[in-house]
């Protein structure tokens, strides 16, 4: 296999992660929440805060790597419109995903607690529960904008 084919077969790969592990995290997560029940919340957070570390976690630092690679053995340039911005999507999707992780922990910790006093869920997890969902809807439009940008590679001027 040439080293260009690898290279974009590492890149597709853990964008497919970044995604794919964006949308079952969400999807396990609000069906977790709808319930309403902290134990199912509490072990479904659990996992979450694992499949992040492991799986998003690992393509987050794959993704520049790879793509600074290909551009080099493609020959693209970085200044290029369409790498500036997918790298500032790229930024911009961090910012949300960094707080996003201490949510899901905290958010798993409080539904772990009640689901061992026998209590309601407390009104910090629900406040969480909504940031944490206002922050995956800008992030993953973001990436979806960068999977356009990569297909399409615009130039502007």
């Amino acid at each position: 296999m040439e080293w260009v084919h690898l290279l974009r077969w590492a890149h597709i790969l853990s964008a497919t992660v970044l995604i794919g592990t964006g949308a079952g995290i969400a999807f396990f997560m609000v069906m977790a929440h709808r319930t309403r029940d902290a134990r199912i919340i509490a072990h479904t957070a659990a996992v979450v805060v694992i499949a992040d570390w492991i799986f998003t976690a690992s393509a987050v630092v794959l993704q520049p790597v790879t793509g600074a690679l290909l551009a080099g053995a493609m020959g693209w340039r970085l200044h290029e419109f369409w790498i500036v911005a997918s790298l500032g999507l790229y930024v911009l999707i961090g910012a949300f995903w960094l707080p996003v992780v201490w949510i899901q922990h905290r958010m798993r910790d409080l539904a772990r607690a009640a689901a061992a006093s026998g209590e309601a869920l407390p009104e910090a997890y629900f406040r969480l529960y909504r940031i944490w969902f206002a922050c995956g809807i800008p992030a993953f439009a973001a990436i979806l904008v960068i999977v356009w940008l990569m297909i399409t590679r615009p130039t502007v001027g």
